[in-house]
């Protein structure tokens, strides 16, 4: 690529015609090729500007007023939001530069201000005073109050209830909705604007969402009423895994667990157990058992005896009925409810989550809740298929395992859900399965049409062209899609000289973005049968690797 790479924003834009900016300098071109923004210069070019060299620049359908560009690289947060006002068009489309623009600041603005700071910034950018009128610009009040409300609505819109708890973002909302109203009498244009701030006070900002499932919040934290996702162990490392609302009783928990194990209900028990105060029973009209115990706490399902002693159940005792069960399941049907399970846990993961997750791993927290729940289900699946495999004695049931993961993961692929096909591949290649010799006589078959995939190859090629050509709804691999984002933040300063490296942050916004593309149609809809979905939610799952491999040599002992 030969275009240029200019510093800008160091100096306020007083007029379109006579732009100054200060600080200005060249950047060099970094040694690999990746997207850069690009906004159009409309007026004359000043004579320290260099244009960019668009890479298909003998292509004659390349328009000529797109050859006046340059490359946003640095500035800070306050001439950026300057620039973006100045050049923002209130058309739809009539500059798509900007919007991309726009776009990459709202993402990623977390990342060097606050949403207070952003707040204030919006605010003051509002001409509360009449504004000063130049010769053949009468209309310029009312087009700059027309821009701040319009980056505020897409703001409010591409965030949703992520700022519903911030009182920074209701009180810039009521300002500027009281500020329009008293406008409005000088300035009718308004109007429109006015009834967009009366839409955004009742959009799920303040209010409970309402969703498919009740425990979903599209593109957003969970509240009060939301469904967890909670383990209830059988032993150590073994534990089933399923949704249930956080006021859910323990007779509720209960009988769940119980349907999943097969195991009469009235034989069992729950216990809390954690390692400062030992054992608790909990009663069957405790509530919100999830949400109160601490962190460290688990809970066991036991049998209970005459004796009150506690007995652990055995997985031994229910494997054979698992496989057995498993293999009477039809794959296309089990890969049709792992891909409405993924989808619906996909559905919910904002843009944002991805940005904070590899900005602020540490104190993440609720903000990244969404995708840390994807991430946990894509190692959960991986573990079941290990689980399932592991724990059924028969040789031949465990060669028809085998081959029916195999064709679970190739009915995912069908269904574009690359996160749970790429979890029962790792599941089928862990050490503990690979190991199984006279398990996998299907080897040849699995790695000519499934591991291909999986080449990491000039940074997983095949992956990204297969996916590629995949038409949305579609579910990346998300671990790789991090690592994308990862890669990006790690290889480049996040500020230049006390300035924000924009150049960075819109590489990463046009990764993201990838979320977006893939969620461009709905998923469709299927008949669902009730036995596979029962089975597919509740995962029976040995996540200790050691325990595997324990399980691995009592199947087939080392030679």
């Amino acid at each position: 690529m030969g275009s240029s790479r200019l510093r800008v924003f160091d100096a306020y834009i007083q007029d379109k015609v006579s732009e100054t900016f200060e600080d200005t300098r060249i950047v060099t071109l970094p040694a690999f090729d990746v997207p850069y923004f690009k906004y159009i210069d409309e007026d004359s070019e000043d004579e320290w500007s260099i244009p960019s060299q668009s890479s298909t620049e003998d292509d004659s359908s390349v328009d000529s007023s797109l050859s006046d560009r340059y490359v946003v690289v640095s500035g800070t947060p306050e001439k950026i939001l300057e620039h973006l006002l100045n050049d923002l068009h209130l058309e739809e489309g009539e500059c798509k530069e900007t919007d991309i623009l726009l776009d990459d600041f709202l993402l990623t603005y977390t990342v060097f201000m606050s949403t207070n700071d952003l707040s204030q910034a919006l605010l003051r950018q509002y001409p509360f005073h009449p504004y000063a009128e130049r010769p053949g610009h009468t209309d310029n009040g009312l087009y700059q109050k027309r821009k701040v409300l319009r980056i505020v609505s897409q703001w409010v819109s591409l965030y949703k209830n992520l700022l519903r708890e911030d009182e920074n973002t209701k009180l810039l909302l009521k300002n500027l909705y009281k500020c329009v109203l008293d406008d409005l009498f000088e300035y009718p244009g308004l109007e429109k604007e006015l009834k967009e701030l009366q839409n955004l006070f009742r959009i799920p900002l303040f209010h409970q969402l309402s969703c498919r499932e009740k425990w979903l919040h599209p593109k957003g934290c969970p509240g009060e009423s939301d469904e967890v996702f909670c383990r209830v162990y059988v032993a150590d490392h073994s534990y089933v895994s399923f949704w249930t609302k956080e006021s859910t009783s323990a007779q509720e928990v209960l009988h769940a667990v119980a349907e999943k194990l097969q195991k009469p209900e009235q034989d069992l028990i729950l216990v809390a157990i954690t390692s400062s105060e030992g054992e608790q029973i909990l009663q069957p009209d405790d509530v919100s058992i999830f949400k109160s115990l601490d962190a460290t706490t688990r809970i066991f399902v036991c049998r209970k005896d005459p004796s009150d002693f506690l007995t652990f159940i055995a997985e031994d005792d229910e494997a054979p009925h698992r496989s057995i069960r498993m293999l009477g399941m039809n794959t296309w049907h089990m890969a049709n409810e792992l891909t409405s399970f993924d989808w619906d846990l996909f559905n919910c993961i904002c843009e944002q989550e991805l940005i904070c997750y590899i900005f602020r791993r540490q104190d993440s927290g609720r903000s990244t809740v969404n995708l840390n729940l994807l991430l946990q289900r894509c190692n959960e699946v991986q573990f079941w298929v290990a689980t399932e495999i592991l724990l059924c004695s028969q040789l031949s049931k465990r060669v028809q395992l085998v081959k029916k993961f195999i064709k679970i993961a190739a009915h995912c692929r069908a269904l574009r859900n690359l996160n749970s096909f790429f979890a029962i591949i790792m599941g089928l290649n862990s050490a503990a399965v690979c190991r199984l010799g006279q398990t996998w006589e299907v080897r040849r078959e699995f790695s000519q049409v499934l591991v291909s995939s999986q080449d990491p190859s000039l940074n997983h090629k095949a992956y990204r062209d297969a996916f590629k050509k995949m038409q949305a709804p579609k579910i990346p691999f998300m671990p790789l899609l991090l690592k994308d984002v990862t890669f990006i933040h790690e290889g480049n300063k996040t500020f230049l000289d006390n300035l924000v490296n924009f150049q960075k942050l819109h590489m990463i916004a046009d990764t993201v973005r990838l979320l977006r593309h893939c969620r461009s149609n709905q998923k469709g809809t299927y008949k669902e049968h009730q036995d596979v979905k029962t089975y597919i939610q509740y995962l029976h799952i040995i996540d200790n690797q050691q325990m595997l491999f324990q399980l691995s040599h009592r199947l087939e002992p080392r030679t």
